[in-house]
């Protein structure tokens, strides 16, 4: 079933490898996020692949939308002494946190990552080789007019040869209320709760709850208000918004596989998955 994030490196990290031992009292949810739903090793990977494999090069500049703690950011930036990032977020309290635990970390309070408060839509005054909005965050758009203003936005803020990265998620399990539970290492439990789904609008309602060996549990810990899009609605939006052209790629590998993305025009439909659009200016 597909949810932020449908990562099977998620395995190396089950509940049977020994970490920390936290309840609901003592865990940090922006750690535990981290830890049950991203990986920015394999999204630099496939960003970088995909960029050498069209651009005949390697990216330099990363602006990371919706940035949340800014974990790729941080991530980006120990790949290569020459690699700049951008993170932007509306939520202070985040960006906070990230300074505290990632930047602070990495000696970096501003020379080689920026973050900033603000709208994704309004204008950055820089240009830059990659910009990405993953875990679907940006289906907090939910009409065609905000979701165009902000692909018209990311155009025109990449440089000579940038792309610009989304995920989605689908399958026929997506549309409709359900749980689904995966042990993560460190003697918790994340819970995707796909809580409410208007097949009017396509408004849906997800949170993401954390379960603790001891029996507490972090409630409502991150919940998300968004449209449900489909795959042909954002080629189409983005071609609207002045992409020469968007490639779908569609991780066709078995359950029990490392993902293997690679461009598709057609694909059989799944119970739940994962695909990315990378579009080309």
């Amino acid at each position: 079933m597909a949810r932020p994030r449908q990562v099977r490196s998620d395995r190396n990290r089950s509940a049977g490898a020994r970490g920390p031992r936290w309840t609901a009292n003592t865990a940090d949810r922006h750690v535990l996020y981290e830890r049950s739903v991203q990986d920015p090793d394999a999204e630099i990977a496939f960003i970088d692949r995909v960029f050498r494999s069209i651009s005949g090069r390697k990216p330099q500049s990363l602006r990371e939308d919706f940035c949340g703690t800014a974990l790729l950011c941080a991530r980006w930036i120990e790949r290569h002494p020459d690699r700049t990032a951008t993170g932007v977020d509306l939520d202070s309290r985040v960006l906070r946190w990230s300074r505290e635990h990632h930047l602070a970390r990495l000696n970096e309070p501003g020379r080689r990552v920026v973050l900033l408060q603000q709208d994704v839509r309004a204008p950055s005054g820089q240009r830059f080789d990659v910009i990405n909005a993953f875990n679907f965050s940006y289906w907090v758009f939910k009409t065609r007019a905000t979701m165009l203003d902000y692909f018209r936005t990311a155009r025109r803020s990449l440089g000579e040869g940038g792309l610009f990265y989304l995920d989605a998620y689908g399958g026929w399990e997506s549309m409709e209320p359900m749980l689904e539970r995966r042990p993560v290492r460190g003697g918790f439990t994340y819970v995707w709760d796909q809580n409410r789904v208007d097949p009017i609008t396509h408004e849906v309602i997800n949170h993401i709850h954390f379960e603790f060996r001891d029996g507490t549990r972090l409630d409502k810990a991150f919940t998300y208000d968004w449209r449900f899009w489909t795959l042909p609605e954002l080629q189409e939006l983005l071609t609207e918004a002045g992409f020469a052209e968007v490639r779908v790629y569609w991780d066709d590998t078995e359950d029990d596989e490392e993902p293997n993305f690679r461009v598709r025009r057609h694909a059989n439909n799944q119970p739940g998955w994962l695909a990315y659009l990378v579009a080309i200016p």
